[in-house]
């Protein structure tokens, strides 16, 4: 761990222990260091990197739209042909209800906007999440967060919210009609990959509906295939009210979205007008990126997938540093004895080769999220520099 060329390059940091590998080039599976070696990204870039680094379609399709045209206007002026593309091939995918996209800069700005548009449908004010909840860092992201600690020091957050447990049948009463929505993680991923029964789903879905509360499911993370459908909550049987997407979305490139129906959605342009605005919101080269991403979306074989994930789970249960493993499709999380051996685990990867990663609030376990287009040959590069991880955490 390295800090040298944040603070001191100019750069404000993060953490005060960054990984600090300086990158010259990233192809595939791999981070190319400047000195050469290379180190296998189990993480995707914490998502976003879902077809692994420089996709050739990907990339095409970001040469043609930079020599098309940059930013021309603010979000919502103009029609642009990468925006009407990428917002088509995501409402194919998405059920009756969910045919309108507002796309914005980054999950949290989705979740935000999904607050708003929750506020303006409902006219109530008040919001409950889940304990274990991680929405983002913004200000009313970081509201409906759940980690007092990491909220502490940006007190005081928005009003009106509350908790209710995950994943707890007995809590679903503390949605009692005075919200104007719930935000859940389809699968919790800061809590350390956290999956929801589908009798609670069910119900959660059934107890909004009685309330006159909108479900606001956050797919910033869990969406866009990683949890081995296109969508996490296709796995529940449940439509929400509005859904955010983030991360895996732009393919390597930032973007956000909030998806809701038409109705909805054209409350923000009148009462006011311009009721939800952005400049970068929506730019062309992001949303280039998501068109090619979703179309390589279209292709993917999702028994491979799981495969893939199920092979993987099996390797990691059979380590005997291994306490747990939790897992839905390619997003997986693994507990060891306790943080220490977390971070032995991942300072061995690195010097094995291979990326993981830890949880914000989860410090006894690492992360997982290899691309979805694992290879073969990609897996047995990755076998012995995990084992060798592992192997330091003992």
């Amino acid at each position: 761990m390295n800090s040298e060329g944040f603070l001191d390059g100019h750069l404000a940091q993060t953490t005060l222990h960054p990984l600090g590998l300086r990158i010259r080039r990233a192809e595939g599976l791999d981070l190319v260091l400047e000195d050469g070696k290379r180190i296998m990204d189990l993480i995707s870039g914490i998502g976003p990197s879902a077809w692994g680094h420089g996709h050739p379609e990907i990339l095409a399709a970001l040469h043609a739209q930079i020599d098309a045209h940059l930013h021309t206007m603010v979000y919502g002026e103009f029609h642009q042909r990468s925006q009407d593309e990428a917002a088509r091939l995501l409402v194919d995918f998405l059920p009756d209800g969910l045919d309108t996209v507002y796309f914005v800069n980054s999950g949290a700005e989705a979740i935000e906007g999904a607050m708003k548009l929750a506020k303006r449908v409902t006219g109530r004010k008040g919001f409950i999440a889940c304990q274990g909840a991680y929405h983002g860092n913004t200000h009313g992201a970081l509201s409906v967060s759940a980690n007092a600690e990491r909220k502490a020091p940006f007190e005081p957050l928005l009003p009106g919210v509350s908790f209710m447990p995950f994943n707890d049948l007995n809590g679903l009463d503390a949605i009692d009609g005075s919200q104007a929505a719930v935000l859940v993680e389809t699968v919790q991923g800061d809590a350390g990959i956290r999956i929801p029964s589908a009798e609670w789903m069910a119900a959660l879905r059934a107890r909004c509906d009685a309330t006159g509360t909108l479900l606001i499911l956050d797919e910033v993370q869990a969406g866009m295939g990683r949890t081995g459908k296109v969508f996490a909550f296709e796995h529940f049987g449940i439509v929400p009210d509005i859904l955010c997407l983030g991360k895996a979305l732009g393919a390597g490139l930032p973007i956000g979205a909030f998806v809701s129906s038409r109705e909805r959605m054209r409350l923000l342009a009148d009462g006011p007008s311009l009721g939800h605005i952005t400049t970068f919101g929506g730019h062309p080269v992001p949303c280039a990126a998501a068109a090619a991403g979703l179309k390589l979306m279209r292709l993917v074989d999702w028994e491979a997938v799981e495969r893939s994930g199920d092979r993987l789970e099996r390797f990691l249960v059979s380590h005997p540093a291994v306490r747990e493993v939790r897992r839905i499709g390619l997003y997986v999380a693994v507990e060891l004895a306790d943080a220490d051996a977390v971070t032995r685990c991942i300072e061995a990867g690195l010097q094995a080769g291979v990326l993981l990663f830890w949880f914000l609030s989860t410090p006894q376990a690492f992360r997982m999220a290899p691309p979805l287009n694992m290879t073969e040959s990609d897996w047995n590069r990755v076998w012995p520099a995990l084992t060798c991880a592992l192997d330091a955490a003992r």
